[in-house]
């Protein structure tokens, strides 16, 4: 059977495709609601605590009003019982003397005594509606009795077989079944039947009563025990909200107070009002924040002084410094003349002076970028020929210890904006380094660039550092073997300046290294002044390194990019995360 070609019209289309877009939008439009749900209850404590407090005071209180009105309502249905059950028995035993002067069922007045019996059951009155209705009836002789009500009303369809038959037995029964009788509304009846007793036989009594009465009141009681619920649920969650009020404000006041102090403003404090717990919290806090307040001033005080010692001394020591060079140059280039032990003291004088004059630089060089007042002096340069003068300077040194400078320079220029002044110093550092701690292994000396970055890698094959010391590589003064004697008369801030000349620029200086593999450092700088660096065109980890072992992997700085234990330092002094374009597996150690 071929089944029927469907045409597709433009306008079909046009509602199919706005069905899916309405249908896409209220899915995206509940995502974001839910997540501004979750988003709030994860940040308000308070919405929390009133949520809870409200659902679990539903809950009982649901279930006291569930309990409650089921007990009411029972003890409304016993009663109603209990007063059926009495009328029952008295109407059976009043029907038994009545009908019990006739003694066969087809005599002619036995109907006439039914019904009068039935009239006199049911209150006098065979036109009321709405009462309680007397029903009798003969089911064994259908032929000679009919059903008598009062009042008139078809009872059959209320009536069930069950029942019926129940009776029938000679049984006393009953049930609740809800319809009409007579027509109006449905109705819930309370039915009772009992077999009549007479000299020809048995008869059967009926009762319908109605349980509109009881449900009223009970559907009263459910109503007044709910309303009463709803408003104790209200008046919990108002009563948490007030309480967590109470809690939270002054925990949201200290939380604005200590951000505002981490900030700087460090005169912030907190109301203290009343004498309970959380007047003693504030007390506290207050009083917190003012040693902490004292403390730093204390240890501003002193860093200024310090610094400010720091550069007075540097200053003050340029003149004695520039006398002394001068007789110290005098003497050295007459040294020929002298005794060989007096020409030997006069060369060890030159040495020495060189390495306090390179000191006293340091200094002044350290004690501006302490008081802020270093300067970039940014230009587009090209950094090839910088690093190819740095190899160039120190080739002398590199021979005179006898470890082979290795370059690598990539073909196209290397542009940058940078400060070339400051590049070269910390270019010259982190190579006077390699070479001082190379151990008679060659120095590679790396330049890669890509659209955003540059950077210089210079890796060494010494000794490397023990573990734990990585962390004090870029400390002032600190060197890795301090019994190690010096080829470079180095003053032991090369890398602490080295480390704010790339901050400065918003670069990375970052360092790698293990036990018996050496060690490598990158300097990585954005392309462009003032742009974030995000990643490195060179490895931080070198590709030759052998994986170390699980031990030595747990020493591995948390703080640093990589693997191993690389030290990251940025632009604003704190750890940063790895740039590296490939995961670093190694373990490291850092060194100076």
């Amino acid at each position: 059977m071929t089944r029927p070609a469907t045409t597709v019209t433009p306008t079909t289309a046009r509602a199919g495709a706005g069905v899916r877009d309405f249908r896409h939008g209220t899915v995206r439009r509940g995502l974001l609601l839910a997540a501004q749900l979750r988003r709030t209850w994860r940040r308000s404590l308070q919405l929390r605590v009133v949520t809870i407090t409200l659902v679990a005071s539903s809950l009982l209180v649901g279930g006291f009003a569930y309990l409650v009105a089921d007990k009411i309502t029972n003890i409304l249905l016993d009663n109603a019982t209990a007063d059926v059950r009495d009328r029952l028995s008295n109407g059976r035993t009043y029907a038994t003397e009545q009908i019990s002067i006739h003694v066969q069922p087809y005599e002619p007045k036995l109907r006439d005594t039914i019904a009068a019996t039935v009239t006199y059951l049911a209150g006098g009155d065979p036109e009321q509606v709405g009462g309680v209705v007397v029903v009798m009836t003969g089911d064994s002789f259908p032929s000679f009795i009919e059903a008598q009500t009062s009042p008139q009303v078809d009872f059959r369809p209320m009536l069930s077989p069950e029942l019926q038959h129940s009776v029938d037995a000679g049984n006393v029964a009953s049930q609740i079944r809800t319809g009409t009788l007579g027509g109006g509304t449905p109705t819930k009846y309370l039915i009772y039947g009992s077999p009549v007793p007479t000299r020809f036989g048995q008869v059967e009594l009926y009762y319908f009563v109605p349980l509109t009465r009881q449900d009223e009141i009970a559907g009263q009681a459910r109503t007044t025990v709910l309303a009463t619920g709803a408003a104790l649920v209200l008046l919990l969650g108002l009563l948490a909200a007030l309480v967590t009020r109470l809690v939270v404000t002054p925990v949201r006041v200290a939380a604005r107070t200590a951000q505002r102090l981490s900030a700087g403003l460090l005169d912030q404090r907190m109301a203290v009002n009343g004498e309970d717990d959380l007047a003693l919290l504030a007390a506290s806090f207050n009083q917190m924040a003012t040693n902490l307040q004292r403390q730093i001033v204390r240890l501003e005080e002193m860093s200024r002084l310090q610094r400010r010692f720091t550069s007075d001394v540097s200053h003050e020591l340029r003149t004695p410094l520039t006398t002394v060079r001068m007789a110290a140059d005098l003497i050295f280039a007459e040294r020929d003349e002298f005794d060989p032990a007096v020409a030997r003291s006069a060369e060890l004088l030159q040495a020495e002076l060189d390495r306090f004059e390179s000191l006293l630089t340091d200094l002044l060089e350290i004690s501006r970028f302490d008081a802020g007042f270093a300067m970039l002096d940014v230009e587009p340069t090209d950094l090839a020929p910088i690093v190819r003068r740095v190899v160039d300077q120190l080739a002398g040194l590199a021979e005179r210890v006898g470890v082979p400078v290795r370059l690598t320079l990539p073909d196209a220029p290397v542009i940058a904006e940078v400060d070339p002044r400051r590049v070269e110093r910390v270019l010259r550092n982190l190579v006077g380094n390699a070479v001082e701690h190379g151990e008679g292994r060659p120095v590679d000396v790396v330049l890669g660039a890509d659209d955003t970055a540059v950077a210089v890698t210079v890796r060494d094959r010494g000794v490397g550092l023990k573990p734990g010391e990585e962390k004090l590589v870029f400390n002032r003064f600190w060197r890795a073997d301090p019994s190690r004697a010096r080829q470079t008369g180095g003053t032991g801030l090369g890398l602490s300046i080295s480390l704010e000349d790339a901050r400065l620029h918003g670069g990375w200086l970052e360092a790698w290294g293990a036990p018996g593999q050496g060690a490598q450092f990158r300097f990585t700088l954005p392309a462009r002044a003032g742009d974030r660096l995000t990643s490195s065109p060179l490895r931080l980890v070198p590709s030759d390194v052998e994986l170390a072992a699980p031990a030595v992997f747990s020493q591995r700085l948390a703080i640093g990019p990589g693997a191993g234990g690389a030290l990251a330092i940025g632009p604003a002094g704190e750890p940063l995360p790895d740039a590296d374009p490939t995961p670093d597996a190694d373990p490291a150690q850092v060194r100076s």
